[in-house]
């Protein structure tokens, strides 16, 4: 396995789904590092030489482009700043409910967690 920016992406995988595994760079970001390092699409990752390898780790690693730690660094540090702010969405966050307006009578169990038995509730 590849190691870029500190992460292990899969060989079998062509370049363009590879690098998708770092947190930060999806399909349209990882197609223009492969555009700008020259290589084809539809290559394997354990088809790249070591130079080609080098050059990729080379774009991503310049400050185009906000990936891993320091991006979920910033997104953290937002997500606190609504919070501290006490706007709407800084308290839907703190009180662990969805921000974008999604309804929570029924549904939005992936946010609030499992649901909680209220006790006298059944007859």
């Amino acid at each position: 396995m590849a190691r870029i920016a500190g992460v292990n992406v899969p060989d079998n995988k062509r370049i363009i789904i590879a690098l998708t595994y770092i947190h930060g760079i999806g399909r349209t970001k990882s197609a223009e590092i492969i555009k700008a390092c020259g290589l084809d699409e539809s290559r394997r990752m354990k088809d790249l030489t070591e130079d080609e390898l080098n050059q990729v780790r080379q774009e991503i690693d310049s400050d185009k482009y906000t990936i891993e730690g320091d991006l979920r660094r910033e997104v953290s540090i937002n997500i606190k700043r609504l919070m501290d702010m006490g706007c709407l969405r800084g308290l839907r966050h703190r009180k662990h409910l969805p921000v974008r307006g999604q309804r929570t009578k029924t549904n939005a169990r992936t946010r609030k967690g499992p649901a909680k038995a209220i006790a006298g509730k059944k007859k």
